[in-house]
């Protein structure tokens, strides 16, 4: 299944929003540095779909605030 997220990296706190069906919103405090912030939501992203990490992927936007992520169940 195909997730699309829209992050806001350097967030005071952590806040992830159902916008639509497997549309998201997300606010992680980590910066958008050395991957950490796409990691940090891959995490979220698991956890939500209670999947393993290595479940999730990103597909596009490594680099942009408009990702689409990748969920195996």
């Amino acid at each position: 299944m195909l997730v699309r997220v829209k992050v806001t990296a350097g967030a005071r706190r952590e806040r992830f929003v159902e916008l639509m069906e497997h549309s998201y919103e997300i606010h992680v405090k980590e910066e958008a540095e050395r991957n950490e912030a796409n990691n940090r939501v891959r995490t979220l992203i698991a956890r939500h779909f209670h999947v393993l990490e290595n479940a999730v992927s990103i597909v596009s936007g490594h680099q942009r605030p408009n990702k689409t992520f990748r969920v195996i169940k």
